[in-house]
């Protein structure tokens, strides 16, 4: 049996590459003849690096100094890469990469989880340094671009990584610059320069299709997960709300605000859209791609994640991936560290950790592996 083993990470506790290795220890503990692939998935968000260096051997990795979420000095890494995907399917509306290729990920920049949660704060924490990340990459000489638009510790609009890319300006009335942070978007006035990026193609791969504005936009749903108390989501609606104006009113090609996932990271799939004219595409899909994924040829895809719940099913890692693999006809098996909202009834068999398996989720997982495992072999 030819079985792959393709989760996305259990957040907070295992990496997509650690969460892989356990499950195909308890896996292959009760099915040690069975022909196991590992293919650690990203749908976006934070471990996009990771994943797409496990399994692409032409990625070259490339560091680069910038301000983190409270605008402080780190170093965030990005790839370029020199070929097309391996395998599958190609992720561009015009049928296949261009080369060279370059992979950023936002969270390398301005990732929630890099800050104690007493530093969370979206009233100031900004993308200033996914700026100055892009930059970088477009001084390098990539034109195509795909950034992995999640788990950022911001709600800015993105409008600091504007700020730090060289030859946009946005200004307050006053002709003055604006100061990066979630509290300062609302004294945005106008843009002064915005310079012809025609000669980039860029895709953002997002895991969610949140409009800017309103009660399911960047402020009303990330903000409080980023820190955000109800005075702090009110400030925040309201400094989008003045960007959006100020950016549909001065650029060609809006209204953004209300495309899919113009509120994802924050409000960054807004700025992508707006001034640097990307592509939103679900994120899943296109990191698959992006390292060749193909679950066709299995006889198991085992997939899964800390939470499985109705989240999950309308567009992440891992129900892209059991839909792909029923499509073929192919039995699909989901691990997680806890399964909600009936979730687990499109898989094949569903495993559940338990809140006490997250104490020990490399070993709990393993448990949970060879238990579908034995369920599979009817023993």
């Amino acid at each position: 049996m030819r079985v792959i083993i393709c989760p996305d990470k259990f957040a907070g506790t295992l990496t997509a590459a650690e969460a892989a290795a356990a499950i195909g220890t308890g896996w292959r503990a009760v099915r040690p003849d069975d022909e196991l692939a590992a293919v650690p998935l990203a749908d976006g968000g934070e471990g996009t690096i990771q994943a797409t260096l496990a399994a692409r051997p032409d990625a070259e990795r490339h560091q680069v100094e910038v301000a983190d979420a409270r605008g402080i000095a780190t170093t965030a890494a990005w790839l370029s890469l020199a070929a097309a995907p391996p395998s599958g399917d190609r992720p561009s509306s015009s049928g296949a990469f261009a080369d060279p290729v370059a992979v950023v990920e936002v969270a390398q920049a301005c990732g929630l989880s890099a800050l104690a949660k007493e530093a969370r704060d979206p009233l100031r924490t900004t993308t200033y340094g996914v700026g100055q990340l892009l930059q970088a990459v477009f001084d390098h000489g990539a034109r195509q671009v795909i950034v992995g638009l999640g788990g950022s510790a911001t709600v800015d609009g993105g409008l600091g990584m504007v700020s730090a890319l060289t030859g946009h300006a946005v200004r307050r009335a006053d002709g003055n610059g604006v100061k990066v942070g979630g509290r300062w978007v609302a004294e945005a006035d106008h843009i002064r320069s915005h310079p012809d990026r025609s000669d980039l193609s860029l895709i953002v791969a997002g895991d969610v299709t949140n409009p800017l504005l309103g009660p399911d936009g960047a402020a009303a749903v990330f903000g409080p997960q980023k820190g955000a108390d109800e005075a702090a989501v009110r400030e925040l609606e309201a400094a989008l709300a003045t960007w959006a104006d100020v950016a549909e009113r001065d650029l060609p090609g809006g209204p953004w605000r209300d495309r899919p996932g113009a509120g994802a990271a924050g409000g960054l799939g807004f700025a992508f859209m707006a001034l640097l004219g990307a592509e939103v595409r679900n994120g899943a899909d296109v990191i698959g791609h992006l390292i060749g994924l193909d679950v066709t040829d299995a006889d198991i895809v085992i997939t899964g994640e800390g939470s499985l719940d109705q989240q999950s099913l309308a567009g992440k890692g891992p129900e892209r991936i059991r839909s792909r693999a029923a499509a073929a006809g192919v039995t699909t098996v989901a691990l997680a560290g806890v399964i909600s909202d009936g979730a687990g009834d499109r898989f094949d068999i569903a495993e559940a950790l338990g809140p006490d398996g997250l104490s020990d989720p490399i070993g709990t997982l393993t448990a949970a592996a060879s238990r579908a495992a034995r369920r599979l072999s009817g023993s």
